[in-house]
């Protein structure tokens, strides 16, 4: 096949972490950008990676990344300040990475606002340890240094795609209500358009339904991606963007003091909260109510008004159901209270079946709900793109058209995937992602519950957090 090509790379690029994402990124870069190969170097502690890297004669360096060490490593191998950072690991801090790109004037890519390594298990204080603390820190240096070289924060599938969904699932929506379907030019067009529509809040729904034939080991952790990032933020609290129209608060939630005040926390693991939620296939479903940047994100972006009480605010939140294998993971893991020492991700090779179907849905509105998403499976992910499954797909792809956006606008500054132009950047991923599909629903919480255990449900807001909330 013939692949469009974007840009021209000068310089180095420098890909930090060669995990499943990093190994299905690589590909994608080889064919949608001009670059000097012997520039392409990946900086990767993790020796079992290091056959794929020799078998396709990659450059490495076996090193991690550590705050007494990343400003010289990554100095020395963007000697004259160009190039491009593509950073998918884990314990290493995006924030003070970016910083140091910027500094040298090199672009930069991540998929998730990662801390250094102890950050997750080591801060005592629920509060520090949230998503919210993480992205503030990262907006606070945005709003002290505005401009100057791009800087992509949260650009995978989710964070990232979802929120370029969420666009595209509010224009789809005001065209089917007889709604202007005019993309806004602004952020607070595209706040006004929400509020106008009568959204009360999305969730970023997924079903993970990719499986092989053979069972899971017990003391293996299987997942269909990184299994260190699932159980790190996993174990964080969960947290959720909060919505002007909630009329009810947690018991064990927190509000945040400072920052934009778009998200609160509970005093819970995200992990083991369970929601009730819709996706395509299986229709209503429990998800894992796992924080994620773009509850918040989300949720701050489409805000009219500013603070804790502002005119409009929807709540946002994932509702995760990942692959069984993962599923099984999780409940052998919290059960026993300790780590698996084995951790392993599905292959492409491995899977026999199923998709990953990773959507947003948009609640609350005249037409009830609208899910609008990808529905990608191994099969076709096989046929697409070498060396990841569905899930990994959805997030390189979304890399992929991050990058492109950033060399498209290179002196945008640290932005969030909300700010970027989604058409453009599906333009790039949406060949990568299966079906791109819009379902409407009549499903709301308030159905499917067992009468026979009452759970003090709210029946004036159907979709309320409460109604929402698996007790």
């Amino acid at each position: 096949m013939t692949y469009p090509v974007y840009h021209r790379i000068d310089g180095p690029i420098v890909m930090i972490g060669f995990g499943s994402i990093g190994k299905g990124t690589w590909p994608l870069i080889e064919r949608h950008f001009e670059y000097d190969p012997s520039q392409f170097l990946v900086i990767e502690p993790d020796a079992r990676q290091h056959g794929f890297l020799r078998e396709h004669g990659i450059r490495f360096i076996d090193t991690a990344l550590t705050p007494a060490n990343y400003q010289q490593t990554l100095s020395a191998l963007f000697p004259e300040g160009k190039g491009f950072c593509v950073n998918l690991s884990v314990d290493t801090s995006s924030l003070d990475l970016l910083k140091h790109c910027r500094k040298m004037g090199v672009l930069y890519i991540d998929t998730v606002a990662e801390p250094w390594e102890g950050f997750y298990f080591n801060t005592q204080n629920n509060a520090e340890r949230t998503n919210y603390a993480l992205r503030q820190a990262v907006r606070d240096e945005a709003a002290a240094n505005p401009g100057g070289t791009t800087a992509v924060n949260c650009c995978g599938a989710n964070p990232g795609m979802v929120s370029w969904f969420v666009k595209e699932a509010l224009l789809t929506l005001a065209r089917d209500t007889g709604h202007e379907a005019t993309a806004p030019t602004s952020r607070e067009g595209w706040a006004r358009l929400m509020q106008s529509l009568g959204v009360q809040g999305v969730h970023i729904a997924e079903r993970d339904t990719q499986a092989r034939l053979k069972p899971r080991p017990r003391g293996t952790f299987v997942n269909t991606w990184s299994v260190e990032g699932f159980i790190s933020e996993g174990f964080q609290p969960a947290e959720l963007g909060w919505g002007t129209h909630e009329p009810w608060f947690p018991p064990n939630g927190h509000r945040h003091e400072t920052g934009c005040q778009a998200g609160i926390w509970l005093d819970r693991p995200g992990a083991v909260t369970r929601v009730h939620t819709w996706c395509p296939t299986p229709g209503p479903q429990f998800g894992f109510l796992v924080t994620h940047n773009e509850a918040i994100s989300i949720a701050d972006y489409f805000t009219v008004g500013q603070g804790a009480e502002p005119e409009y605010r929807p709540t946002c939140h994932y509702a995760y159901h990942p692959a069984d294998d993962a599923v099984l993971s999780l409940h052998e893991m919290f059960g026993s209270g300790e780590q698996q020492a084995t951790h392993h991700i599905l292959t492409e090779d491995e899977i026999v079946e199923g998709v990953d179907e990773l959507g947003v849905l948009l609640y609350g509105h005249e037409k009830n709900a609208l899910w609008f998403g990808s529905r990608l499976s191994n099969d076709e992910t096989r046929d697409l793109a070498p060396y990841q499954n569905a899930t990994g797909l959805q997030v390189t792809s979304a890399v992929l058209a991050g990058m492109v956006w950033a060399l498209d606008n290179p002196n945008a500054g640290i932005v969030e995937t909300d700010e970027m132009d989604h058409a453009r950047c599906l333009e790039v991923q949406r060949p990568y992602l299966g079906p791109v599909e819009a379902h409407y629903t009549d499903w709301t919480p308030l159905q499917n519950r067992w009468e026979h255990f009452p759970e003090g449900l709210d029946e004036t807001v159907p979709w309320a957090f409460r109604n929402v909330l698996a007790t």
